[in-house]
């Protein structure tokens, strides 16, 4: 029976996050256990290049990200567990990619199109001041990635599912011209999944500055918990259990029976500090073990990177058969 191929990346500019473990790595590894899914895990080091200049910061993370699939519970060998530029076939295809897809295309993209406004609101006379091929051509380096291997299924927030589309067009484009190619991907979006909130009640991200670090230390990961906003209700009053960020960091981790518990509590009016007591406990118990391994992990980098060369020698070889039938496919190759 054909295995059904999901693939997951994580970009390489910051250390995983909580917000990255619900939403990425806990699933991917979930799915990775059944007999009926080939998983493609890679850490996306090139789409890095496309928002950050500081080559330590990318390794760190790119070290950091590593050590937390396996110390979460990853088996390697089950996987394809790569680098993205350990696989130079990827850019090849990329640029077979980039040759069939219309600028139209990419001009709705919507980073670029928000860049574009964000010029236009600071009012620059030009309106791509700053933004580089890398950001505008980035759905297509993301559609070498999901194409590669031809990827049944890609899951993704909300935020990347136009991307998930471009990367469907530019397939039906290319096998339109040359003939049957590559899979069209589906896109899975879990509705059912939360958006983790940040430290300020935002979504998460990086790009706030207002993550919880997975494997932070104990003294430092219960100071973050400590800052994450809420309201001046006093102990005593009763509280609302979804506009709250602990509730909600909480319930991504917690079961159906701990959650109706933890709705019961803010009913009957839990104080915040004793909310964040709580929530501290609880995440530093799940994640202790893990926070163990990951320290490990980190102070041997020749194990992360025999993995991850491991990991791309099992990926190339199957790049490398569907690059060559796409190579053929455009009149790229020996002309005997």
């Amino acid at each position: 029976m054909t295995k059904e191929i999901v693939l997951t990346g994580i970009t390489t500019t910051g250390i995983p996050h909580l917000g990255n473990y619900v939403g990425a790595i806990r699933p991917a590894i979930e799915a990775s256990l059944s007999k009926d899914v080939e998983s493609f895990l890679f850490l996306a080091d090139y789409h890095a290049l496309i928002k950050c200049h500081e080559p330590a910061r990318i390794i760190e993370s790119s070290k950091a990200i590593a050590a937390t699939w396996l110390a979460c519970g990853l088996n390697p060998d089950n996987v394809m567990f790569y680098r993205q530029s350990d696989i130079p076939e990827i850019l090849e295809l990329n640029w077979l990619l980039t040759s069939v897809t219309a600028k139209g295309l990419m001009n709705r993209a919507h980073a670029y199109k928000a860049s574009v406004q964000e010029n236009l609101d600071a009012g620059n006379q030009d309106a791509d001041k700053g933004i580089s091929m890398g950001l505008f051509s980035y759905p297509v380096l993301m559609s070498a990635d999901i194409l590669m291997f031809n990827a049944h299924k890609v899951p993704v927030g909300k935020d990347q599912v136009q991307h998930l589309e471009m990367c469907r067009d530019i397939a039906n484009r290319f096998n339109h011209i040359f003939g049957d190619t590559f899979t069209i991907p589906q896109v899975i979006v879990e509705e059912s999944s939360m958006i983790m909130p940040g430290l300020d009640g935002r979504k998460m991200s990086k790009s706030y500055n207002n993550t919880i670090p997975l494997f932070e230390s104990e003294k430092k990961f219960k100071k973050l918990i400590n800052k994450v906003v809420t309201n001046s209700l006093e102990p005593g009053e009763p509280k609302d259990p979804d506009t709250c960020s602990l509730f909600s960091i909480y319930s991504a981790f917690a079961t159906d029976s701990e959650i109706a518990d933890k709705r019961k509590a803010y009913q009957e009016g839990i104080a915040w500090g004793e909310a964040k007591k709580q929530l501290f406990e609880y995440l530093n118990d799940i994640l202790k073990d893990k926070r163990e391994d990951y320290n490990r992990l980190m102070d041997d980098p020749a194990y992360l990177e025999e993995t991850l060369l491991k990991g791309a020698d099992k990926a190339r070889e199957k790049a490398a058969p569907l690059l060559a039938k796409a190579k053929k496919a455009v009149g790229i190759g020996p002309i005997v």
